[in-house]
């Protein structure tokens, strides 16, 4: 009788992982000791996936406000910065602002309007709209905003970020200005200094900048790329990534993560026999229906994976042969048929933009088990920042 199920996804309680911690040894003595306690059986192309966090926080991978201000200091002079398309968020950029705010003497904060890039929403749409204001076209201070809408609270932290962000420059030292655009060009008549803090649109955002005539154009992962006074530092991503670690520090996105994962993924598969694949993971991407907000507040959903996660998923749709191809057959006759067509299948042929494939969309492997991971370990205190995957390379033909 052929197997009933398909995909299954654990999360693995492990212990708190610390500071200098080896942390693919204790993942591995973790996966080893669970598939053990429950009877599960390894099997070729199984995944084990651990969080960036975990990863970061074993290299110690840390920098303070104070370390970062020294790096602003700097790379921009110290003077008037501009800081465009931040997220609203306190945990992942409270403390870059302060930094920010603590290597300069005057911080002018832009923020995009209704929403930052990820979905938080500084006004709902309707309020935009009914505005009348296009704010491609318009900059508005403070006061103007204040005088459109109000004070607007987040819907789901309570939080007026315009105040907060404010406070949080003025509590560094620096004096304060907050304007509102989705013209990145408008921080020019500001200043000619600019950190471009959006994540996924950095580099159109310095491209823009730059052809404008600035003279300082950085991204937040043109800060902390090597150490500074003896902090953690990321080459690739800089500040991009990080998150609140206390008041005063945060936790950078890991270094390394493809060895990581390399390092992983040999050490499980020696200890099972079995291939095993290996990941670590950071943000889903995925987008909440009601909130509107997009996860992923990380530059990628995966920075490190084993050479087996690579491309995209090259499937045919099922219920598309059933309606199409095989509309006349039903019951065995129907289930021989589109088994023989799934084994005929060409691996090493795309069906991208043929019609027995519509529906499949084509994303990164990465990017889908790295959300499938994220869904499943979850950012609160299930204890699970490793998570066990069979069977997601199995088709309907797989015994």
């Amino acid at each position: 009788m052929s197997r009933t199920i398909g995909t299954v996804v654990r999360g693995v309680r492990a212990p708190i992982f610390r500071q200098g911690d080896d942390v693919v040894s204790i993942t591995a003595d973790t996966v080893i000791n669970a598939l053990a306690e429950e009877g599960i059986q390894p099997r070729d192309k199984d995944v084990v996936a651990i969080t960036e966090s975990v990863v970061a926080r074993c290299q110690g991978n840390y920098a303070t406000v104070e370390q970062i201000a020294a790096d602003v200091r700097a790379k921009t002079g110290g003077k008037t910065v501009g800081v465009t398309f931040p997220i609203l968020s306190r945990n992942r950029f409270s403390l870059l602002l302060s930094g920010i705010a603590s290597g300069a003497e005057k911080v002018v904060v832009m923020l995009s309007l209704p929403a930052d890039e990820v979905g938080n929403h500084l006004i709902s749409d309707d309020m935009l709209e009914q505005s009348g204001i296009d704010p491609q076209h318009t900059v508005l201070s403070v006061e103007q905003f204040r005088s459109h809408f109000g004070v607007v609270l987040h819907p789901f932290t309570g939080m007026d970020y315009i105040s907060f962000y404010q406070d949080m420059i003025e509590s560094a030292g620096a004096q304060a200005e907050i304007i509102f655009s989705n013209r990145v060009e408008s921080i020019l008549d500001y200043t000619d200094a600019v950190i471009c803090c959006d994540i996924h649109t950095r580099r159109h955002s310095k491209e823009k900048l730059k052809a404008a005539g600035a003279k300082c154009v950085l991204g937040l992962d043109d800060l902390l790329t090597s150490s500074v006074d003896g902090s953690g530092f990321n080459p690739q991503y800089g500040l991009l990534g990080s998150n609140k670690a206390d008041d005063n520090t945060v936790k950078l996105f890991p270094r390394d993560t493809m060895a990581v994962a390399e390092a992983l993924g040999k050490v499980l598969s020696e200890r099972t026999g079995k291939h095993i694949e290996a990941m670590v993971y950071g943000d889903g991407a995925f987008k909440d229906p009601v909130g509107k907000i997009w996860e992923l507040a990380d530059p990628v959903v995966s920075p490190g994976y084993t050479a087996g996660l690579e491309g995209t998923p090259n499937e045919l749709k099922l219920k598309y042969l059933a309606d199409n191809d095989f509309a006349d057959l039903k019951g065995e006759e129907l289930k021989q048929a589109i088994s023989e067509k799934i084994r005929q299948k060409d691996a090493k042929v795309s069906l991208v933009g043929n019609m027995i494939s519509e529906g499949t969309t084509p994303r990164r492997l990465t990017d889908l088990i790295g959300s499938l991971c994220d869904l499943t370990s979850g950012s609160g205190d299930k204890g699970t920042p490793i998570v066990y995957i069979q069977g997601y390379f199995d088709n309907y033909t797989t015994e």
